[in-house]
């Protein structure tokens, strides 16, 4: 292979991902600057030194002093040299910057004390009104203190690495002399880091932050892994699922539970048992999002926090009796046609049990209610909060009217149940009695959550099969083929190619999926809403259904604004007003 001549911008014109690109063929620009000291505000820099190289070959270099527009301190002439004479002729720093960040152009920002550098790069660019280009930066301080042990050096000034690797050039705190002398740091630095198995730039960076030993020996854990969205598992020695994530790049996701980024604890302890990671790569996004989820409920991985145990929804169902109550269950039967839900918990479905009981008049006793005998009512009778079908005090056909209807109704159209919770709020809020509007407030808050969800869910359940597709970010289309909810097919057509063919091979290899009983029939809660997430992005297009695909004008999902203000108020005055 015929090695390219130099260009400006060579990190650009690399690899996809720049951190994968070797420290031979790395163009790096070692900077050093001189001040006037003080913290960076834009001014104060009296000279700036850079060397740009690559493979150990010097390919430039700039140097200029810097007016820094306010006197120079006797104490920085006595350190570095640099009079107030010298510097009075000088350009001043917005004059120098252009120079300078075409200098750095596609090229890693290398410097000792890196922070300190930049930080004054960054302000004078703020100031002066110049982009910062947020090039890498390379710290070569921070890579001294894992590299080198204390039996070597016993610090890491620039003037003790420049002894101890023996620099052509020796630090001067003049800023050329400086960065020549950083020019060699590096070079014996990358001379060590081949024992560390850090071969490319994006390791060296990750290498000198704070990284676990732990994280650095698991680090060959992310080798060979594509480029391509997918679902990632970590398996321990005995082959069992540990962690299971999702990327719509695999290997750069993989690569960073390896990064000082990662501070997780419980990643820290899943690394350090990991053993392997497995790849599965997928079509396209969504289908690794529904992957991940289906592999989390079948293997619940100990690392997992989300998704591992879908099946423990509950729901509220009316009890098959002639005065019905609610009842929290975690099962619905074929016969059952009156329920709201799925909760993710007891808690939340009992909260908006309570406010179905604040709106309508269902008897919150859990006795067997006959229509020939009575039993005494309980106090709720006596404060007026519950008809005493007990007693027989309500007929069987007004009760139904009063009591069970507006539940049946709950998912396709509330109103009877939030006019009440409102009316109720407002009366409690006219009382002063804001603390208990603020109650009544979060119950409405848990219907509405679950009407909503409970239409939405069902929009897309009740549909046979519905093709829809979007474009691919590298061309082609994205194709999910969705039957009742649960994704049943999923890939992508090639760029430039119609995707027609694809999209009749996807549909005659779908998964056959059947009707089923409840809004959520043939896959979990979270597979379906992740796929109405994905249908509903704007640039998403329906390609067919078999029936519609609707929402109810009247339905629940004319309260979103509403449960917004519901769920983000605040128990004061003025909150419950704001409903």
């Amino acid at each position: 292979m015929v090695r390219p001549d130099y260009v400006q911008g060579t990190l650009d014109a690399q690899l996809a991902d720049p951190g994968a690109v070797s420290l031979r063929e790395t163009t790096f620009v070692v900077v050093d600057l001189e001040t006037t000291g003080g913290a960076p505000d834009g001014g104060g820099i009296t000279e700036i030194g850079a060397v740009k190289v690559r493979g150990g070959e010097e390919l430039g270099v700039l140097a200029t002093l810097v007016n820094p527009g306010v006197p120079v301190p006797p104490f920085i002439t006595v350190l570095t040299g640099i009079t107030q004479a010298m510097v009075a002729p000088a350009p001043p720093v917005e004059v120098v910057l252009p120079s300078l960040l075409e200098f750095l152009r596609g090229a890693v920002l290398v410097a000792h004390n890196a922070p300190y550098d930049v930080g004054f790069l960054k302000a004078a660019c703020a100031r002066h009104g110049y982009t910062w280009p947020n090039p890498r930066v390379l710290d070569t301080a921070a890579l001294a203190r894992r590299v080198l042990t204390r039996d070597e050096v016993p610090n890491r000034k620039l003037g003790t690495l420049a002894a101890f690797f023996r620099t052509r050039q020796q630090p001067t705190h003049r800023a050329l002399d400086d960065a020549k002398a950083t020019v060699d740091v590096l070079h014996g630095l990358i001379a060590r880091l081949g024992g560390h198995r850090v071969h490319t730039i994006g390791d060296a960076i990750e290498f000198a932050k704070a990284v676990t030993p732990t994280q650095r020996r698991k680090r060959h854990l992310a080798d060979g892994l594509p480029h391509v969205p997918g679902v990632y598992i970590f398996r321990a020695a005995d082959d069992r699922p540990l962690y299971v994530g999702t990327s719509v790049d695999i290997a750069t996701r993989v690569r960073s539970y390896f990064t000082a980024a990662e501070k997780r604890a419980r990643m820290s302890e899943m690394i350090g048992a990991a053993q392997r990671v497995e790849a599965v790569e997928c079509a396209h996004a969504l289908e690794a999002e529904v992957r991940e989820l289906r592999l989390i409920a079948a293997h619940a991985p100990p690392y997992n926090r989300r998704s591992k145990f879908p099946e423990r929804v509950v729901w509220l169902k009316l009890t098959r009796e002639p005065y019905p109550r609610l009842s929290v269950v975690r099962a619905l039967a074929e016969d059952d046609d009156a329920y709201l839900g799925p909760f993710a918990s007891r808690q939340a479905a009992e909260l908006a049990a309570a406010g179905l009981h604040d709106a309508v008049p269902l008897r919150q006793c859990t006795h067997k209610l006959s229509i020939r005998t009575t039993i005494a009512a309980c106090v709720l009778a006596e404060l007026g909060r519950c008809a005493a079908p007990c007693e027989h005090r309500i007929s069987v056909p007004d009760y139904e009217r009063t009591a069970v209807d507006p539940f049946r109704t709950a998912a396709t159209d509330p109103r009877v149940v939030v006019d009440a919770l409102l009316a109720r709020i407002d009366t409690l809020a006219e009382a002063q009695r804001y603390e208990e509007a603020a109650v009544v407030r979060g119950r409405l808050a848990a219907v509405l959550r679950a009407a909503i969800r409970m239409q939405r869910l069902t929009g897309l359940t009740t549909i046979a099969q519905l093709v829809a597709a979007r474009r691919a970010p590298a061309g082609g289309w994205e194709i999910a083929v969705v039957r009742h909810g649960r994704l049943a097919a999923a890939g992508t057509s090639p760029p430039g190619v119609h995707p027609r063919p694809t999209l009749d091979l996807l549909r005659a290899t779908a998964e056959t999926v059947l009707p089923g009983t409840g809004p959520i029939p043939n896959a979990t809660a979270e597979e379906t809403e992740r796929i109405l997430n994905w249908l509903e992005r704007p640039e998403t297009r329906l390609v067919e259904t078999s029936t519609g695909w609707v929402s109810p004008v009247r339905g629940a999902a004319r309260y979103r604004e509403l449960l917004r203000r519901a769920e983000g108020a605040p128990s004061t005055k003025d909150s419950t007003k704001s409903l």
